[in-house]
């Protein structure tokens, strides 16, 4: 890192103590810049360069220091959202041979004024005092890709034989405690649904999903489909029914970790299905819906993109204010996330089933459980009033709802551990 002082940055601005979720315009930045410097293009990068940073650092300058960089640290792997405040974004820059921050801010024009390299250093994580009454031990699983990396939290002195459940996250970089930096969530929901249950006598297995935190893969986003992340969980079952600390696994998915779930627990020994917040409708559907709240001309070109992966096909233009959804990356998960029917997977599961739905969810609204129910008439329902999607007290106002995502010491809400606890009780 020495030898490389490789952006200069005309406008660097402070960061906000409070970090927002990523901006569309960055996603696009940040994805050309690495399309562009893993294929040796330093000029197209330039030609995003506002014309302050032009002068302050000429193409003759820019060129060789990029190839310095390329050297040394050869190709981008990935990036990962850190963090946003003050037209400033900062990213987790993962090369071949090293890992630091990126540091990219820009203008009204969505031109680049400023680019930084700056050294990354891997923060522990902030852990809430483990109680005296539950142990918590790491598990890594090597995978055909690569591995996954999890925390299995155990009562201190079980009995005997004791059921175990594993937590499938929610939707995106969601990590084993449940927060996801791209969306702003930081909740810690399943570390204190972990700690919750093991108190209760319950162990719970909960983990970094694929590509995120701990857990590395040679999966690129465009390769990932909705199945490897069932791959993965398949995996880790096996590792718990082996484990003859366990009389039962229950599979607990939250959002779309209830679909990946269903696909997961085919032919596994599962004793029983917990979905919290489950959508009922295929993904291009409740797409489609909240593409109602933007302009048409977006709405419609989505709608161009996802009528071609009906039919098996990508779009590689995208317009960069629909690439948080529909970027030419992540279109084959896209592709394989919409074919899943919620319903008719909830009709296949022959276990018992319990299906969690907060008031307060505005992600997934109070009719998902209903249709769920319709659907599978022989399913618990917990329904929890108050309860917001990261399983948690909030109000209905979308502003004070929304705020309770970046509270990571807010409570789980207080019928949610017991109504869990009751119905793995329960199970014979």
């Amino acid at each position: 890192m020495k030898r490389i002082a490789l952006f200069l940055t005309v406008l660097f601005i402070t960061v906000r103590a409070i970090a927002q979720a990523e901006p569309a315009n960055y996603v696009t930045a940040v994805t050309k810049f690495k399309q562009y410097y893993n294929a040796n293009h330093p000029d197209s990068i330039f030609s995003m360069f506002s014309a302050e940073l032009k002068t302050a650092l000429p193409l003759d300058n820019f060129k060789p220091t990029t190839d310095q960089l390329k050297a040394q640290f050869g190709e981008l792997l990935k990036t990962e959202f850190v963090k946003y405040g003050d037209a400033l974004a900062v990213y987790k820059a993962t090369f071949k041979n090293s890992t630091v921050l990126l540091n990219i801010s820009l203008n009204a024009q969505n031109k680049f004024t400023g680019l930084l390299l700056s050294p990354y250093q891997e923060t522990a994580v902030a852990k809430a005092p483990i109680d005296s009454a539950i142990t918590e031990e790491p598990v890594l699983e090597k995978t055909l890709s690569g591995r996954i990396s999890g925390s299995l939290v155990m009562p201190k002195n079980p009995p005997g034989k004791i059921p175990v459940v594993l937590i499938l996250g929610d939707a995106g970089p969601t990590d084993r405690d449940g927060n996801n930096a791209k969306t702003g969530v930081n909740g810690n929901t399943y570390k204190m649904l972990a700690y919750g249950l093991a108190k209760n006598g319950i162990a719970v297995l909960r983990y970094d999903k694929r590509m995120v935190g701990q857990s590395v893969s040679t999966t690129t986003e465009s390769q990932l489909r909705i199945d490897d992340y069932s791959d993965d969980a398949v995996d880790l079952i096996k590792v718990l029914d082996a484990d003859q600390r366990f009389s039962k696994i229950i599979i607990f998915g939250h959002g779309e970790g209830a679909l990946v779930g269903m696909i997961a627990m085919t032919d596994e020994p599962i004793k029983a299905y917990i979905a919290a917040e489950c959508p009922s409708e295929q993904a291009d559907k409740i797409l489609t819906d909240q593409m109602k709240l933007r302009p048409k001309y977006q709405a419609d070109e989505f709608k161009t993109i996802l009528d071609s992966l009906r039919k098996g096909k990508t779009t590689a233009i995208v317009d960069p204010a629909l690439y948080y959804v529909a970027r030419p990356s992540v279109q084959n998960f896209l592709m394989s996330w919409c074919r899943l029917v919620p319903i008719r997977g909830l009709k296949a599961i022959k276990v018992p089933i319990l299906l969690i739905q907060g008031s307060t969810d505005l992600t997934n609204t109070e009719d998902n459980v209903q249709k769920l129910k319709k659907a599978k008439s022989d399913a618990s329902v917990l329904l929890v009033k108050g309860m917001n999607h990261i399983l948690k007290d909030a109000p209905a106002d979308e502003e004070k709802n929304a705020e309770t995502l970046d509270k990571p010491d807010l409570p789980l809400s207080a019928a949610l551990v017991p109504g869990i606890v009751d119905f793995i009780n329960k199970l014979k």
